[in-house]
């Protein structure tokens, strides 16, 4: 190297005015992200500078997160800033000494002198690899607090059912009604049971979505203000999906109840004294033995637009369509904790809408219409 003949090599290589510029850089976008913190801060805490209904929608877009990574990023920014104007100086003191170790080397009159004042340059060598690890470090550990990590597959599933449980509970009812349709096929009774546990799913989940007032506005917001947007339909058709997922487990309670009350009374009728213990026992069995048949009928009722299509096929076929039918919720469900995609997303919408139009629905009440049959007096 032409700048080091005489040493032979460049004991302190960096450009402190670049990394001076670079510094200069980052201290001024550290100041921006600051300012941007302090405005998102106040726009977030309701600031009365700005309001209406433009504020409240622009609050509501605001992730919660923004402001935290906003102060995160500018705190790193500021320190990088920092580290980079202190390495500065380290290089531009170690270059000094490397021109001057240089300038002995160029001097020396001796095989000694060479020799000392390489094995100078050789110790500012180390010293100056030593210090430019330790900035290298103090940087890489700064920016990793200039924004938020990308989680992982299950970092993110489980996020996104922290954030909507009422969504995570409708998905997995679906879920669990494809798995119990499938295990029904082999085993009718564990098929029943994960339906019925699904079907309790979808009763938490519809009442979860009715009381939040962001679902509820999204649905009367279509119906007052002609708002028929994405938000719209996709709140339409989980309610939907909801409510339809509902029925079997309904049912079979309902017709489960009134058969376990007709025969407690009855035992406590024939009982010596009337006790309402007799009646227990009774009612109990007459309960789980009526909804559980009362489940197993229901799974076995069809939707009439499926029973005509498939009139002529055997029960068989038909149970293999209804499996069919509900793995496409379910793979729509996992759809939603596997990609961001919004036409992803829209399209699931569509599928699961369609889906509980000429399906679901249809056959929701088909089978409302008989459990009515059993039920009234």
């Amino acid at each position: 190297m032409a700048e080091y003949a005489a040493l032979g090599f460049d004991p302190a290589p960096g450009n402190p005015a670049t990394v001076l510029a670079l510094a200069k850089k980052l201290s001024a976008s550290a100041a921006s992200l600051g300012e941007a913190s302090r405005v998102v801060k106040d726009l977030v805490s309701h600031s009365a500078a700005w309001q209406g209904e433009a504020a409240t929608a622009f609050r509501a877009s605001l992730s919660k997160d923004l402001p935290r990574y906003l102060g995160s990023a500018h705190t790193s920014l500021a320190e990088a800033a920092r580290r980079l104007t202190g390495w500065h100086d380290t290089l531009v003191s170690h270059r000094a000494l490397a021109t001057r170790y240089e300038s002995r080397a160029a001097a020396a009159k001796t095989e000694e002198a060479l020799t000392d004042a390489r094995r100078l340059a050789n110790e500012l060598a180390t010293e100056h690899a030593a210090a430019a690890r330790r900035v290298a470090k103090t940087l890489n550990t700064a920016t990793d607090h200039l924004a938020p990590k990308e989680p992982g597959l299950l970092a993110s599933i489980w996020n996104k059912i922290v954030e909507d449980p009422a969504d995570a509970m409708s998905n997995a009812s679906a879920i669990l009604g494809a798995i119990g349709a499938g295990v029904a096929l082999l085993c009718p009774p564990a098929g029943l049971a994960i339906m019925l546990v699904g079907s309790g799913l979808s009763l938490a989940a519809l009442a979860m979505h009715t009381s939040d007032p962001k679902f509820r506005k999204s649905l009367t917001d279509g119906f007052t203000k002609g708002q028929f947007d994405a938000d719209f339909w996709k709140s339409g058709v989980t309610l939907l999906g909801d409510t339809v997922g509902v029925v079997p487990g309904v049912a079979a309670v309902a017709s489960g109840a009134k058969a376990g009350t007709a025969a407690a009374r009855a035992a406590m009728a024939a009982a010596p004294e009337g006790s309402a213990v007799a009646g227990l026992a009774p009612g109990a069995t007459a309960f789980r033995q009526t909804a559980w048949s009362t489940s197993e009928d229901l799974r076995q009722l069809d939707s009439p637009l499926t029973g005509w299509a498939m009139r002529s096929s055997t029960q068989d076929a038909r149970d293999r369509v209804g499996v069919a039918v509900a793995t496409t919720g379910a793979l729509t469900a996992v759809g939603d904790y596997t990609s961001d995609n919004e036409t992803i997303e829209q399209g699931s919408t569509a599928v699961d809408g369609t889906r509980g139009v000429l399906d679901d629905a249809p056959s929701a009440i088909r089978k409302s219409g008989h459990v009515w049959s059993v039920l009234r007096p």
